[in-house]
């Protein structure tokens, strides 16, 4: 799971940061509202962590911003505002959940939680024959369960939820893989061929496209 961590103070941030990451998450950190809004809207985040006084763009600004093409992907305030209607305003922006400064990581850590399980009971990911139940880790082509690696469930998840654009292989590479320097995408393929060997994709059916030179795509239609 990736999160998202919008902070100015930069000792909070490398805290949350390695904290997060010991738990086991992928987090990406930006020290600014501007620099979170681009990250925000490039890169596919499972939850956003927002301090709302941010130098370049307000986190009540970002949030709204955000929530202008993303209405799914769950918004923490992490703020020392705390008043009734700061709190509304918040919400009203979009906002999920508001945790005051300063809290518990503990308690920030089970309210991501929460957050992921509830996401996750209401997720399920389908491309035509095949279904993806993120909650139990699952996926099935014709109701028939297939065991993939958990790279290959990242990869072809990463697909599906990207249904209908084009996902290069660079993007691939840093979004799926997390690498975010020059690397041999080539790999990309050995792990399409082996998803599509188990899921018995054959070419007529085209769910998932090679796009020539570029990357892949996932469709309903053939």
């Amino acid at each position: 799971m990736k999160i998202l961590i919008i902070e100015d103070e930069v000792g909070i941030a490398n805290f949350l940061k390695q904290g997060l990451e010991e738990e086991g998450y992928d987090v990406v950190v930006a020290n600014d509202g501007k620099t979170g809004l681009e990250k925000a809207q490039s890169q596919k985040m499972d939850i956003i962590l927002l301090d709302w006084i941010l130098p370049k763009m307000l986190g009540i600004d970002v949030c709204r911003e955000i929530r202008k093409t993303d209405s799914k992907t769950p918004i923490l305030f992490l703020t020392a505002k705390d008043t009734i209607q700061e709190t509304i305003e918040g919400l009203k922006a979009g906002a999920n959940d508001y945790i005051k400064k300063p809290f518990s990581f503990d308690e920030l850590v089970e309210r991501i939680k929460i957050h992921f399980r509830n996401e996750n009971q209401n997720d399920v990911l389908t491309l035509g024959k095949i279904k993806i139940v993120p909650s139990k880790h699952q996926v099935t082509t014709n109701n028939q369960e297939v065991s993939l690696t958990q790279r290959e469930y990242e990869l072809l998840n990463y697909l599906i939820k990207n249904k209908g654009k084009v996902c290069s292989r660079n993007q691939i590479i840093t979004d799926v893989w997390d690498i975010h320097f020059e690397y041999d995408t080539g790999v990309i393929d050995v792990f399409m061929n082996a998803i599509r060997k188990k899921l018995n994709l054959n070419k007529e059916e085209d769910l998932i496209k090679t796009i020539r030179g570029v990357g892949y795509i996932a469709n309903d239609i053939n």
